[in-house]
Order: C-alpha cells, then structure tokens, then sequence
C-alpha cells in the first residue's frame, strides 16, 4: 500500500511557528527544471533555508510569468515531465522531509486534465499542502475547491494591486493557509516590489481574510527581500532563484550549488530583516 503524507496542518503550522518574530522565506523553483534529478536535489537543498517550498507546474502557455519561468517552463516541458512526475518529486522529498510545506503553484488546464477529485488526492496523499492556480477566478472555482477541501488542501489565492473592495470578498473566500499578494501591476520577473507600497494592501488582506499575507513578483535581491520582510508574513522569491538555475545549466557549472546559495543570500536576508529594527 502506497503510504500517504497528507497533513492538514503542516502549512499553517509554519506561519505560527515563525510569524510572531519574522517572516517565513517562500522559496518558488519549476518542477523539471532543468530535469527530474536535478529538481529533486534542489528541493532536498531548499529545506535548509526556505520555511514553504513553492512547486511550478509546467504549462505550455504560463501567462502570468515573466521570461524567466517562462523558459523554465519550456525547459521543464522539452525534458518530458508530466503531472505525475511534479507529484512524484513531492512524494520522494516527503520520503526525508515530512515538515517543509510544499504548494504547488501553475495553471488550471493541467490539473483539469488530471482531474479535480484525483489532482487534489494525488497531490494530497504525496504531501503538497496547498495550490495555487493563477488563471483559475474565483467565480469558476467552485469544483476544484470543493475537491480540495475535501483532501484538505489548502487553495491560496492570489490579490493584485487592482483588487478592489467589491472584488475582496470573493478572492478571500474559501482562501486557506494564506493570501499571496502580487505586488506590481505585471508578470513575474520584470518589475520591484516596493515595501512601503505593498504595507498597506498587506495590512488589508489580513483584516479581509484573517490569513497571513505573502508578497511576491518583483523580488529578486537580498536587499529588496529584507524591505518586504518588514511587512509581510512571507516573501516569495522566485525569478530570481530560476535565473540562477539557468545561468548554471548554461555554463554547465553546478546547477544544485549555485540556486542553492542564492536560496541562502535571500533566507538570510529574509530572516534578519525584522532584527535589524529592533
């Protein structure tokens, strides 16, 4: 029998492990990228320093995404990875790693061809804590919460800056684990976030849904991590890590290694952030 590393709670309990004192380091790589062995040794790497590993599903048309993880998608897709190869990385690294939560973050058609009563258990019983499903709108959400709910996943929505109060209360709806905030008006990748900009929609997001609130695209240093760190629960850091991936693979210098450090630069900014006021 196929052991099971459903837990319910693994998500939210890292928000209330560490949020009192600082924000958590959510730490975004491409399942598949470059290829299966290498990913899985990125993500065995990234439980050293990221507190939530968030997981791209490869799609063919990832419209929300800035060249970067576009290329990675690309990448990840021309190496042959499948749906069941995403949820087989989650389920090898829950065969050493049963507390690092994992969400995994892509488009609807994908899961939809899976299925959404078999996505949502399949991911579930291999250990994913959460999904994020960017083109998916609240309005056409219902089966696949449901679904979800059901295999006590959480569904992590995602606000923008043009999230208006009578567009609120139907992102925050049935939104578990937290509330992932897209600070600028953009794809992933090109624009910076700016921390005073981002303080008062994280402010609000939190009274809207009582969840943490995650900040991410338009992340990519140290420096800018530690700003945001001051007022968000989490920081979501992606492109830049993806870079990191690429340039290696490129020069074919140590792909692991080199994402790795970058990983450990950002945590520790991330990390000491809040330190640094007090």
């Amino acid at each position: 029998m196929t052991t099971s590393y459903r837990d319910a709670g693994r998500l939210e309990r890292a928000f209330q492990r560490e949020n009192n004192h600082r924000a958590l380091f959510i730490a975004y790589v491409m399942a598949g990228d470059p290829d299966l062995e290498t990913s899985f040794e990125i993500l065995k790497g990234l439980a050293d320093h990221a507190d939530v590993i968030e997981l791209g599903m490869p799609f063919s048309d990832p419209m929300a995404e800035g060249p970067t993880i576009q290329l990675a998608s690309q990448r990840s897709l021309a190496a042959g990875t499948k749906m069941r190869d995403v949820l087989g990385l989650v389920r090898r690294f829950r065969e050493i790693n049963t507390t690092t939560p994992i969400v995994l973050m892509g488009y609807l058609n994908p899961v939809l061809f899976h299925g959404y009563e078999a996505f949502a258990n399949d991911a579930s019983d291999a250990g994913a804590d959460g999904v994020i499903i960017v083109d998916c709108p609240p309005e056409e959400a219902g089966p696949l919460t449901d679904a979800l709910e059901a295999a006590k996943m959480n569904l992590i929505r995602l606000a923008t800056p043009t999230t208006d109060d009578a567009r609120l209360p139907a992102v925050v709806a049935r939104t578990s684990g937290f509330i992932y905030y897209v600070s600028v008006a953009g794809v992933t990748g090109v624009l910076e976030a700016d921390a005073e900009t981002v303080r008062r929609p994280v402010e609000r997001l939190r009274a809207a849904s009582g969840l943490p609130v995650a900040v991410g695209f338009g992340i990519k240093t140290p420096e800018r991590a530690a700003q945001v760190a001051r007022v968000a629960d989490g920081v979501v850091v992606g492109s830049a890590l993806v870079d990191e991936i690429a340039a290696a693979a490129k020069v074919n210098e140590n792909v692991t290694e080199k994402v790795l450090l970058k990983a450990s630069e950002l945590a520790k900014a991330v990390r000491s952030a809040r330190l640094e006021l007090a």
